[in-house]
């Protein structure tokens, strides 16, 4: 039976469709539909927000282990710059108010509204000069064997994040001028005509969500999902320590310092083996390592882990598919670090768009090049060729999804965050 028939539409469910469809009617049933947040505004001095756009995790919920969790419903805004060459300054200071707006209206917090504005290599063309030496912004391109995405290259995308779904599209209506008050606060200013939103995507992730939302295509029929996992596929992601820090891939050098780059990549999710094929080992071992799976070292969706995935307690992942033929996807992943790190930051989340099991992969990294360098440790080419290791079977996760997508961004520091320049003056 479908999910969802059998149980009902959820409010969760509910919540989650009324995001995904946008617009005014579906702010009103969110509206009725979802407990109404007693809100405060934000603040009167915006200048006690943080200079970083980026700068959400001393804002986001703990979870257990003190791990961050992300906003629960997400929506990005794909936007075009409606004029040839560099913006002018009415623009700008129409775009600045308009982001303003929102922080007026809501604080900034999971609980409140978080959100980026980031910009394209397709932007940055129009200036005559170029970005600076200290950003590395590349275009995006395929970066496995085996893809072959549509290059996303609208100038601008907005990230909307919230725990209530009420916000972020409240906070989408005020961005496309379509409401004059949020949240008690009179809505000056908006990006119309400055900006045409040309494309819309949107998501969720934490615990009940991807099980509430599993009757889509690229899911088992069967329900698979459980329903305390964050994320599609089943298990915990996010471990703090398989994060990079904040500091570690905000840019620190340049007019761009306390900026960021930003990845987005569309996955779609093709589950139907992972769940109805796979055993439980096997979805261990792949998304984990071989040992977590021999010893049982995940429970449940792995909130047991604590604050990583344990790979300390995994041989290398040459090692694991030198003499298993296979290796997980932390595994692989951990191979991508600098003084123990992760040098990627994920903010990513999962979607129903188009009626498919999606994954919005949003990283956060210094450079473009360190997003390159983990994929590539996530692909493992080299692997496969020295091993019996599949070039995607048993190769981590990779048999399992598909990027259709993939755009790249600079993500300014918040003063720089309406319609920069390619070298702003300071």
């Amino acid at each position: 039976m479908p999910h969802g028939t059998e149980r009902g539409l959820s409010r969760r469910a509910f919540v989650k469709a009324a995001v995904a469809i946008g617009g005014s009617a579906a702010l009103s049933a969110c509206l009725a539909r979802e407990s109404s947040p007693d809100l405060p505004q934000g603040p009167d001095d915006l200048s006690t927000l943080p200079s970083r756009q980026h700068a959400w995790n001393e804002f986001l919920a703990l979870g257990d282990n003190d791990n961050h969790l992300g906003p629960r419903h997400r929506v990005l805004l794909y936007l075009r710059y409606g004029e040839e060459g560099a913006p002018t300054r009415d623009d700008r200071r129409r775009t600045e108010r308009a982001l303003q707006a929102l922080e007026r209206a809501y604080p900034h917090s999971h609980d409140g509204l978080l959100f980026t504005v980031s910009y394209s290599p397709a932007y940055f063309a129009r200036f005559d000069e170029s970005l600076p030496e200290s950003v590395d912004l590349q275009q995006p391109k395929a970066l496995t064997p085996f893809e072959d995405p549509e290059l996303d290259r609208p100038d601008a995308v907005a990230h909307l994040a919230s725990d209530h779904g009420q916000v972020v599209l409240g906070a989408e209506e005020a961005l496309l001028g379509d409401t004059e008050k949020l949240n008690g606060v009179d809505i000056d200013a908006s990006l119309t005509g400055v900006f045409e939103r040309i494309d819309r995507r949107t998501g969720f992730v934490g615990d009940g969500l991807p099980a509430d939302n599993q009757d889509v295509q690229g899911i088992p029929d069967s329900e698979p999902v459980p329903d305390d996992s964050p994320m599609y596929m089943g298990f915990k992601s996010g471990f703090d320590k398989n994060q990079a820090t904040e500091d570690g891939v905000t840019i620190d050098a340049g007019p761009f310092a306390g900026g960021t780059t930003q990845q987005i990549s569309t996955i779609k999710l093709h589950l139907d083996q992972w769940y109805d094929q796979d055993s439980r080992s096997q979805r261990v071992g792949k998304m984990f390592c071989p040992a977590h799976a021999e010893s049982g070292a995940v429970e449940g969706v792995g909130d047991n882990l604590g604050n990583s995935s344990r790979m300390d307690d995994c041989p290398p992942a040459e090692k694991s598919a030198r003499e298993s033929g296979l290796v997980g996807h932390s595994q692989k992943a951990a191979r991508a670090r600098e003084n123990d790190r992760p040098i990627i930051l994920r903010r990513d989340f999962d979607s129903t768009d188009g009626e498919e099991a999606t994954l919005h992969f949003l990283s956060l990294q210094q450079t473009i090049a360190d997003f390159t360098d983990t994929r590539e440790s996530m692909t493992s080419t080299d692997l496969a060729e020295e091993s019996a290791l599949g070039r995607k079977n048993n190769n981590g996760i990779l048999q399992y999804m598909s990027v259709t997508r993939r755009g790249n961004y600079l993500l300014p520091p918040r003063g720089l965050r309406a319609l920069p320049a390619a070298v702003p003056r300071q």
